[in-house]
């Protein structure tokens, strides 16, 4: 085995064969492959490993200062005096949501596609499976080692944000439950471990770094666009109408607390239970006599409002996370199998 692959547990300090007698170090050790990636990767993980103890005390210092205003104000502003004051907490709570979710952009681009690019490119991956390490044992390894930390380092930096975001949600139109659908509960992890798997994929077939983070990224927009257009068809899409009329005076549904409209906007609910688009008699508007009139041949009866309730956001969360993992071991599967049979 040479010094690219051994494992220094079985090595003396100074570099030497260990000869068996004395004691040997104690805990735990990377060996084999796992040091090599370890070594290879080593400024990458421990900056990983940085931005994610900084961001969980940011965000841990953050919440104290905003439960210790929450708990001497109204959310308002109203009591005490400062007005606004509650908008700046909401604000950094945003931002900082909103910047958790380019992690899958830097989870695809700046460590997925170089991984088995920059070894392909270098030479690397040939020389290691040349020794006695198999392809496949190197690449799953290769592949094993940063998935986990990127998933540990993901699950803090949620967590801490969910716990962050968890006295305000709600509070305001910023801090609702579809603002922060992908960087709470298990979708980040998911999602993070997807875009990682699709850009070790892309760098394993170009075998260049940069063309690789350049396709890397262009395919982890492209994931994310159809992602926003299609994770609120995991839910169950729901109604709330009325029956009082719509014309002056008439009260239009009230949606439940957190729950986001969905669809056009409100449609006209006819007496046999059909529904009309809003701009049904439109051009009658102007006249009210007419308007009322058209309505009336219409046999409409009330307004009615598609939503989704905030209460299935975890139940939609997990079936959208299970869908992406279903996709990264399909990924992974390509990678292992392809890269068994050609990957010099």
């Amino acid at each position: 085995m040479t010094t690219l692959t051994r494992d220094p547990a079985h090595a003396s300090p100074a570099g030497r064969p260990h000869d068996g007698r004395g004691s040997r170090p104690t805990g735990f050790r990377l060996g084999g492959p796992a040091w090599l990636v370890w070594r290879q990767h080593r400024a990458a993980f421990w900056t990983v490993i940085a931005l994610t103890l900084v961001g969980v005390v940011v965000m841990i210092h953050q919440r104290g200062q905003m439960t210790d205003y929450l708990a001497a104000h109204d959310a308002s502003g109203a009591k005490g005096g400062m007005p606004g004051e509650f908008e700046k907490y909401a604000d950094r709570v945003f931002t900082v949501g909103s910047c958790l979710g380019y992690l899958p952009v830097l989870a695809g681009v700046f460590l997925g596609a170089p991984l088995i690019a920059g070894d392909l490119e270098s030479g690397t991956a040939k020389l290691v499976t040349s020794q006695s390490v198999g392809r496949l044992r190197w690449l799953t390894v290769k592949l094993a080692v940063p998935a986990a930390l990127l998933a540990l380092c993901t699950a803090l930096l949620t967590t801490a944000f969910s716990w962050w975001w968890s006295p305000v949600k709600g509070r305001s139109a910023s801090l609702s439950w579809t603002s922060f659908f992908d960087v709470t509960g298990v979708i980040p992890v998911a999602y993070v471990l997807l875009t990682f798997a699709v850009g070790a994929a892309v760098g394993m077939l170009l075998r260049r770094t940069l063309a690789s983070m350049v396709v890397t990224l262009g395919i982890v927009v492209a994931i994310g666009f159809v992602w926003d257009e299609c994770w609120r068809s995991l839910g169950n899409v729901r109604s709330i109408s009325t029956d009082q009329g719509v014309g002056p005076g008439a009260v239009r549904p009230e949606l439940p607390a957190q729950a986001e409209q969905q669809g056009q906007g409100t449609y006209f609910l006819t007496g046999t239970g059909d529904r009309l688009d809003w701009t049904t008699c439109l051009d009658t508007s102007e006249n009210a006599q007419d308007h009322a009139s058209c309505l009336d041949s219409r046999h409409v009866i009330g307004w009615s409002i598609d939503y989704l309730p905030a209460s299935q956001m975890q139940t939609m969360q997990w079936l959208g996370a299970g869908i992406m993992l279903a996709v990264t071991a399909a990924v992974v599967a390509f990678v292992l199998i392809r890269g068994r049979t050609r990957l010099l």
